[in-house]
């Protein structure tokens, strides 16, 4: 049983005649004559009855009839749902995202993202940037927003915008902070003094997180000038760093906006001459990704909040050692 001989036989039971549904379907009627002896062979049931008039349909017809309509209209049901994803803003997406890069990215795309596409349904996939690329790569997830992802031949890659990670101290006192790029820049740090700067980070704890390569990478420019922390803690996570640093108990380790969010003010940086690892945020998406009009909508609108994420003073990112966090 194909769908053709579905399609003749409904026609057959619409018209009640042979000749009348052959006319109709453009076909010869030996043709369709022929496609219902197969279609009663391939079901082992007479399906018409043929009078002079036209024909019947038996009861196994009446009950084919019934499960044709119903195939024909999930047929119907699947077309049109096809041709909305092409025209409407409705789908499923799964948007792959670092963690600690969620928590202050999110927070500003998602309100206008659900406000502006209602029916499109999003789900977040949290994990690091190496198991978000490769999720994107393998089919798993369309979209993914990653920290120095490297280059794939299937991978489209779009810079979005720059952090750094950087060592940060509480803020010893309540003065106001210049607000901006500027407040990643010499005046704002915690010390104007290199000689304060290392003493703190040999004489109180360094945090960090301990998987992620930046850390180490940073940890090493440390040790060449002879700065080497007394205790280290090294923590699952950015998020742990932070609250730690926030209560004081050391230095911490931390990208630029991940010591900001929520807490603007209250982190600063240790000194502007220690050494900092630019990072690169990018969106990235298979070069075959479908181009529906909710895929297209969901890009552009990462891209957009991406390029509008604020300065945070950090300089083109060399090539430097690998460092997917």
């Amino acid at each position: 049983m194909d769908l053709n001989q579905l399609r003749y036989f409904r026609e057959i039971a619409r018209l009640g005649s042979m000749s009348a549904a052959a006319r109709a379907l453009k076909v010869s009627q030996p043709t369709l004559s022929v496609a219902m002896r197969q279609l009663e062979e391939s079901l082992r049931s007479k399906l018409l009855l043929r009078h002079r008039g036209g024909v019947n349909l038996t009861a196994a017809g009446d009950e084919l009839l019934v499960h044709a309509e119903e195939i024909f209209a999930a047929i119907d049901r699947a077309a049109a749902a096809v041709a909305g994803l092409e025209r409407d803003l409705v789908g499923n997406y799964v948007l792959g995202c670092h963690e600690s890069l969620g928590a202050y990215f999110l927070p500003r795309f998602l309100p206008g993202f659900l406000r502006e596409a209602p029916q499109i349904a999003l789900t977040l996939h949290s994990a690091s940037s190496g198991d978000v690329l490769r999720a994107v790569v393998d089919r798993e997830i369309p979209f993914g927003l990653v920290v120095n992802p490297a280059s794939h031949p299937d991978l489209v890659l779009v810079r979005l915008f720059r952090d750094a990670v950087d060592l940060f101290v509480a803020a010893a006192d309540d003065a106001p902070a210049p607000a901006g790029a500027a407040y990643y820049g010499p005046e704002g740090c915690y010390t104007a003094d290199l000689a304060v700067a290392a003493a703190l980070l040999r004489d109180r704890p360094l945090m960090f997180a301990g998987r992620v390569q930046q850390c180490a990478w940073l940890m090493d420019q440390l040790a060449e000038r002879d700065v080497v922390p007394r205790r280290l803690l090294s923590c699952g996570d950015f998020e742990l760093v932070k609250s730690l640093a926030l209560a004081g108990v050391g230095a911490a380790i931390l990208p630029r906006r991940i010591a900001a969010y929520g807490h603007e003010g209250r982190l600063r940086r240790l000194h502007h001459e220690l050494p900092i690892y630019p990072d690169q945020i990018c969106l990235i998406y298979r070069a075959d990704l479908p181009k529906t009009r909710a895929a297209v909508f969901l890009k552009d609108a990462l891209l957009r909040c991406g390029r509008e994420m604020p300065d945070v003073g950090v300089p083109e990112r060399q090539d430097m050692s690998k460092g997917t966090s």
